[in-house]
């Protein structure tokens, strides 16, 4: 069998290409201290903003603790609700990278399947597939998200809509995200069913899936990667952007796009720290992993090692 592309991804050249890059290096430090932060929210987290219990409402609308009339308890000051500016960040960092993966996820594995399926099968079956891709990428991104989860709010009775609101979200942007998926493993997938280990196989008897998941699907991860490193932020500002559109996550589970939201009702009356800090966290996050997927599409190019 051919020395699959993940293989080639773990060689030295790519950790060579890492070792040079700053950015690829200052971006990985973000991401590994963000990430870092959103699973240890519970422990660094100053008050859990999700449960109500904990707030008072005497403490809202408190500025940084290094503003005048700020209070030591609450770094990054509180909302309108009394939640720990802090806290909330930690916590809405959690949901969004929870709903980016899965989102990424999702849309990966049907992708991939639909890719394989049409670039091995090809006939009726690829046209079937790539029409309809091409259906989804005639309108934008997040116009087909709103679909989504507008057919799948509807479908759901009112008082499940915030129960279920983080699932509607990673499907809303897991059936968006899947055609660069399909479009980039049908074409590597049309090039390797040509190539003499395939033909061995199925001179050996393996059938259609087995080829495709044991043979052809490790030599087309490569490119699989890298969308699925920029996907995670455009999954992120995706769910941002539903949630400060009102259709993400309710305000009492706030994601970073519904703190940002929430801050921006407030922000002409001098509430600024509710919105700046979790736009600071949510333009690091997105930057880090843009930044990160560029190096290592460069890096996984072997036109430019």
């Amino acid at each position: 069998m051919a020395t699959s592309t993940l293989s080639r991804a773990l060689s030295g050249d790519v950790a060579w290409s890492f070792r040079r890059s700053w950015s690829a290096r200052i971006s990985a430090l973000v991401l590994i201290v963000l990430f870092a932060a959103a699973i240890l929210a519970p422990l660094l987290a100053n008050q859990n903003p999700y449960d109500i219990g904990q707030l008072n409402l005497f403490d809202s609308e408190l500025p940084p603790a290094w503003v005048q009339g700020g209070d030591p308890r609450y770094w990054l000051g509180t909302d309108s609700q009394a939640r720990d500016v802090y806290s909330s960040i930690l916590y809405g960092l959690r949901l969004s990278l929870i709903v980016g993966f899965a989102s990424v996820a999702l849309a990966a594995v049907v992708g991939i399947s639909l890719g394989l399926l049409g670039g091995y099968v090809g006939g009726i079956v690829d046209g079937a597939i790539m029409r309809f891709a091409d259906v989804l990428l005639s309108f934008p991104t997040i116009l087909v998200a709103l679909l989504v989860n507008g057919i799948v709010r509807g479908a759901l009775p009112p008082a499940q809509h915030q129960q279920a609101a983080i699932w509607v979200l990673i499907l809303a942007i897991g059936l968006t995200n899947w055609v660069q998926y399909a479009r980039t493993v049908r074409s590597s997938t049309m090039v390797e069913r040509n190539k003499e280990y395939v033909q061995a196989a199925r001179i050996n008897g393996v059938s259609r899936t087995g080829i495709m998941v044991q043979h052809i699907l490790p030599n087309v991860l490569g490119p699989v990667l890298v969308i699925a490193t920029i996907n995670l932020g455009m999954a992120v500002l995706t769910e941002a952007t539903l949630s400060f559109l009102g259709v993400g996550m309710p305000a009492t589970q706030p994601s970073l796009g519904t703190l940002i939201r929430i801050g921006n009702e407030f922000l002409f009356s001098g509430i600024w720290w509710v919105v700046i800090f979790p736009s600071f966290v949510l333009v690091a996050l997105v930057l880090s992993v843009n930044l990160l997927g560029d190096w290592l599409r460069d890096a996984l190019n072997p036109k430019l090692r």
